[in-house]
């Protein structure tokens, strides 16, 4: 698939199936290249006349903002070190300037990546990419593809900007803090292909002297006390033996450092790259956070690097667990886990990625001995009793054998008296195999607190198992619809899903007919399950009838893995002298207008009539009759309906009309054409406008997909622009603000 929000065209990312997008620009030829990464497997062969530079560049000049940040990247491979770079022009296509990236720090014939980022010289109208590398000799080849030009990509939800989170324009979002001076450096890093948010230029921390080295987020995002925040990034420690870490810090209004949560690599083999997380609620009087990063007993000159620096909301292994998530991920050690009885011992699996179902890491408890242990996760609060809960551990045994897993949940009142545990739900790991072990149980009354309990009993000695997505959560209905009348539309809520799975979801009438319903990626069909929850706004299912839905599940595609069914449910329209007329890919610009007249049909046909000589009746030759076309004719009622209809219309696209069963039309897609707009009265001040809605019956759009913000929140609009007027001059309205639709 396309890199998403790429000015290039797809041939000129992927170089499939032809080189048409570049051309040479100094001391070099060009070719097609084989082994790319994409899926055409064509890469961009830059070949040099000459020992020296040689440079390549896009065909095409791309339009741009002056002062508005870009970046640009690529995949590389080759036998020197290179660099990428953006070429700003002007109106007549002069150079204005060149920002280039930081040379790479070593020659790599395997891929890697380059990248470069900065903003839009004054003067600057279009941009090009530049790819650069000095060769040796003449007829070598350097490789390219997968190549990336357009605004800065970054992690949704984050509270850093840009450059915080990726220091590809320079390193001023982060200081030192102790024994450390902090600058950029390209090292040769393969990162996955479509690991679009990973960069080539990394944050170099450097330990000036022998001892302990640190740095710091220059950004202080607020944040909201009570609320679990979550601090990652890639690190990459100088040698195998670094103590490299990440800290998670909470600071209160007047600037004080309140609280920290530290995470320690445990690295493996080889001194890659390695996502660390560290978690932690905010206390009380928390205002702001950052985070840091360091080495403890550094040697003078030791490098540690970092990648992707995120801070967020902390996100839930399980809709609606109140476990948190250092207890249900463990990433920075064992949190809140306890061992209550037995001989178990217990603490984070090592070294890094050695053993986890989510994250990085798991929870291991090893028992010497053949016996029982009982191990406890901290105290969660919001429990309601009389209600159901559900505790689920991911679990695999690691060494020796397990007879029996039971899971189950320890209830306390709000004053942590032990009012007892569940029964449970006893299991057996019949391999080394990762497995789900969930138990149901009512909070008995009183019970205000709860913990998960796993209970183990080993049959081996030296017997270990890990432990990992733990959660426990309120158990609600698998599947939920909800009508919403005055919006017109349907919500269906699907839990409990498995994640990487594929799902279709169908709307089915009274008919029996199956509809495939309309999501974020266009007709769910077997779409790829990001999260075990998903909400789907039906803004297409059709009133004054009940309809359900039908959800199937496969494993792979064809392979069925189960499926479930909703309850019915009726979408009503009270006012029978209205209508709906919807965008399938924007409901947010939907509207419900007045009905003057509906339409008198017509239903026109491709006809050609020839006399023939001798004969009495002509020889008519027809196609197909056509859909309907015929003017629906309309009111608004305020000048705010007249807007919304106005933007409803100015797209084109095809549109949906609902209407209330019995008023002779069933619901149709419709095109419409050219839209006389009246007055129905001579006063000036009268709202009211009549409209005559030429509309001609169209097939249902099956590749369009409902826009929407994409995850996108308040925050990540403050991470990026400093003030509203900024935002001004680069959203025209405030739903191209929504869908993160920017001008240039």
């Amino acid at each position: 698939m396309p890199i998403p929000g790429n000015l290039l065209s797809s041939t000129t990312e992927t170089i499939d199936p032809n080189t048409s997008g570049w051309t040479p620009k100094l001391n070099c030829t060009i070719g097609l290249g084989v082994g790319g990464r994409t899926g055409g497997g064509g890469c961009l062969s830059v070949r040099s006349v000459a020992a020296g530079e040689m440079q390549a560049r896009t065909v095409s000049s791309y339009p741009v903002v002056a002062g508005t940040t870009y970046y640009a990247f690529s995949d590389t491979a080759g036998q020197v070190p290179e660099r990428i770079g953006i070429r700003w022009l002007n109106s007549a296509g002069g150079e204005v300037a060149i920002t280039w990236s930081l040379t790479t720090m070593a020659a790599s014939s395997g891929w890697h990546r380059v990248s470069v980022a900065g903003a839009a010289p004054a003067g600057a109208t279009q941009a090009q990419v530049l790819l650069s590398s000095t060769e040796t000799a003449g007829s070598i080849s350097h490789f390219w593809e997968n190549i990336y030009l357009g605004l800065p990509i970054r992690t949704t939800g984050n509270l850093f900007g840009f450059n915080t989170e990726s220091s590809e324009i320079d390193a001023t979002g982060w200081a030192a803090v102790v024994n450390a001076t902090v600058s950029r450096q390209v090292p040769v890093i393969n990162w996955a292909v479509d690991n679009y948010l990973a960069g080539g230029q990394a944050l170099a921390v450097t330990a000036v002297a022998a001892g302990n080295a640190s740095v710091l987020a220059v950004d202080r995002p607020t944040v909201t006390p009570g609320t679990e925040y979550l601090a990652y990034a890639y690190l990459q420690p100088p040698v195998l033996t670094s103590q490299a870490w990440i800290e998670l810090r909470f600071y209160d209004a007047a600037g004080n450092q309140i609280a920290a949560q530290r995470s320690t690599l445990a690295p493996p083999a080889t001194t890659g790259m390695y996502r660390q997380r560290a978690s932690m609620v905010a206390p009380s009087n928390a205002a702001t956070c950052s985070v840091a990063a360091g080495l403890d007993s550094a040697s003078a000159g030791q490098v540690l690097r970092l990648e992707t620096v995120v801070v967020t909301v902390a996100p839930k292994v399980q809709a609606g667990s109140l476990l948190p998530y250092a207890d249900a991920s463990l990433e920075q050690g064992i949190a809140g886990w306890t061992v209550t009885s037995g001989v178990a011992t217990i603490a984070r699996t090592t070294p890094w990625g050695l053993s986890a179902f989510d994250g990085a890491y798991a929870l291991a408890a090893s028992s010497a001995t053949a016996t029982a242990s009982t191990l406890r996760s901290a105290k969660v609060s919001g429990i309601t009793a009389g209600l159901n809960y559900r505790a689920q551990v991911i679990a695999h045994s690691a060494a020796g054998s397990w007879s029996s897993v039971r899971t189950r949940i320890r209830w306390f009142d709000a004053a942590n008296v032990d009012l007892g545990s569940s029964t449970g739900t006893a299991y057996t790991l019949p391999g080394s195999s990762w497995y789900a072990l969930p138990s149901d149980a009512v909070a008995p009354a009183g019970a205000t607190q709860a913990a998960v309990e796993v209970v183990g009993t080993a049959s081996a000695t030296s017997s270990v198992l890990h432990l990992d997505q733990i959660a426990v959560w309120e158990v609600l209905p698998q599947t939920a619809v909800a009508a919403h009348d005055s919006d017109g539309y349907i919500t269906l809520t699907l839990r409990e899903l498995l994640v990487d799975d594929l799902i279709s979801v169908y709307r089915v009438g009274p008919d029996g007919m199956r509809t495939l319903v309309r999501g974020a990626s266009g007709l769910i069909d077997q779409q790829l399950i990001t999260s075990d929850l998903m909400v789907i706004e039906d803004h297409e299912a059709p009133f004054g009838v009940p309809v359900y839905y039908r959800i199937e599940m496969y494993s792979s595609p064809g392979v069925s893995a189960g499926s479930r069914t909703s309850t019915a449910v009726t979408l009503n329209l009270d006012d029978i002298n209205t209508v709906w007329l919807k965008d399938p890919g924007n409901p947010q610009r939907s509207c419900k207008v007045v009905v003057q007249q509906a339409p008198d049909w017509t239903r026109p046909i491709d006809q050609a009539s020839y006399v023939i000589r001798g004969r009495r009746n002509k020889v008519t030759h027809s196609g197909n009759r056509q859909g309907l076309e015929g003017g629906l004719a309309i009111w608004t009622r305020s000048d705010a309906e007249r807007a919304a209809l106005h933007l409803l219309l100015n797209s084109g696209n095809t549109l949906l009309w609902q209407a209330v069963p019995g008023m002779g039309v069933d619901d149709m897609y419709v095109s419409v054409g050219e839209v006389p707009e009246a007055r129905v009265g001579k006063l000036a001040q009268e709202q009211w406008r009549a409209w005559t809605l030429p509309l001609t019956e169209a097939d249902m759009p099956v590749t369009t997909a409902v826009n929407g913000s994409g995850g996108r929140t308040c925050q990540d609009i403050v991470a990026e622009f400093d003030t509203c007027a900024d935002l001004l001059a680069v959203y025209g309205t405030s739903e191209d603000l929504l869908l993160d639709r920017r001008t240039g």
